[in-house]
């Protein structure tokens, strides 16, 4: 992969190097000492992925994925010095359209390198097979199930950008709003949690992270958690599997759409909201097969338009919206019941 750097420190520059250079099929395109230089870099020679700091000279790392997503988008990976100590720039970057987050390696020498590298090398990895394998084989479908009348289960599927979107949508729903809410973001476990609370501060809903045995509560707002997939069992209950292991999404929308299709009794919304790549659409068509309401955020409203432009070219949304619209929506969804 040809790999962008952004960053304006020597010693991180460095260790990126080093780590780089453990793998034969990486090389280093250019180094970027800003951030309005790394969205030139990313204009005028295209990688395949960028190694973005956050705290950088005339842009920062937030600023600089915003611009670089709306002129020359390509797969952003935030590699700041503490992930945990700048949550919340994380997480703004991650709603511009960052895919994921990793520590800063650090230089040692040694088996020192390999295990300072391990992590940045495997979110690599992770985001070059998001970009060979764009489509994914849809599971098996069981015979549909009867239809129990109650609130619907909202069904919200995320990436590039979703922070952002997920606060908005969230955000803008009444405290009142009866239906059970359950998201698939595509996040690492170990910022599931986090995010998971930064949610709960954008709106009057309660947003936990889903755990194991969990049901779809009316009013409450469930997270997937960990990099395994989250899913409904048959008996109605939240669980969590790492099949199918070879999908690159970890956790999968489309693997949680599915599962919707195939468990949940009572009616469902389907809502596929910024990210890149496919995941979703094709468990989002499934729902709309099936007879449940689907929705699609637009082009001009999301940060990546990859996973929504792929429903929609699946014809699997019912209505393609803007984001400011899609909360609206959906408590007059819940008006219909």
């Amino acid at each position: 992969m040809n790999i962008g750097i952004a960053n304006d420190l020597p010693l991180a520059v460095e260790a990126l190097r080093r780590a780089i250079a453990r793998r034969d099929e990486h090389r280093v395109l250019w180094v970027a000492t800003d951030g309005a230089q790394a969205v030139d870099f990313c204009i005028a020679q295209p990688p395949d992925v960028v190694l973005m700091d956050l705290i950088m000279p005339k842009l920062d790392g937030v600023e600089a994925t915003r611009r670089i997503m709306t002129r020359a988008p390509c797969p952003i990976l935030v590699v700041t010095s503490s992930v945990g100590a700048n949550a919340s720039r994380v997480y703004e970057a991650m709603g511009a359209g960052a895919l994921d987050a990793v520590d800063t390696p650090t230089l040692a020498s040694g088996n020192g390198v390999a295990n300072a590298s391990e992590a940045l090398l495997t979110k690599i990895d992770q985001i070059g097979k998001l970009l060979v394998n764009r489509s994914a084989a849809a599971p098996s479908q069981t015979v549909d199930a009867v239809r129990e009348r109650s609130a619907p289960l909202i069904a919200i599927g995320a990436s590039a950008g979703g922070p952002t979107a997920l606060a908005a949508v969230l955000g803008s729903l009444p405290v009142n709003f009866g239906a059970p809410v359950v998201i698939v973001q595509h996040v690492d476990k170990a910022f599931a949690q986090g995010m998971a609370q930064w949610l709960d501060g954008q709106t009057a809903l309660c947003v936990r992270i889903a755990c194991a045995d969990d049901r779809p509560q009316a009013g409450e707002v469930l997270l997937a958690a960990t990099n395994d997939h989250l899913r409904l069992a048959r008996d109605g209950s939240l669980c969590y599997t790492r099949e199918p292991a070879e999908t690159p999404y970890r956790p999968s929308v489309d693997v949680f759409f599915h599962s919707v299709v195939e468990h949940w009794r009572g009616d469902a919304v389907g809502v596929l909201l910024t990210g890149m790549g496919r995941d979703g659409a094709i468990g989002l068509k499934a729902m709309r097969d099936k007879g449940y309401d689907t929705i699609a955020q637009d082009e001009a409203s999301s940060a990546v338009y990859g996973m929504p432009k792929a429903a929609a070219a699946l014809n699997a949304a019912r209505r393609i919206l803007p984001l400011e619209r899609i909360a609206g929506d959906l408590v007059a969804v819940m008006g219909r019941q």
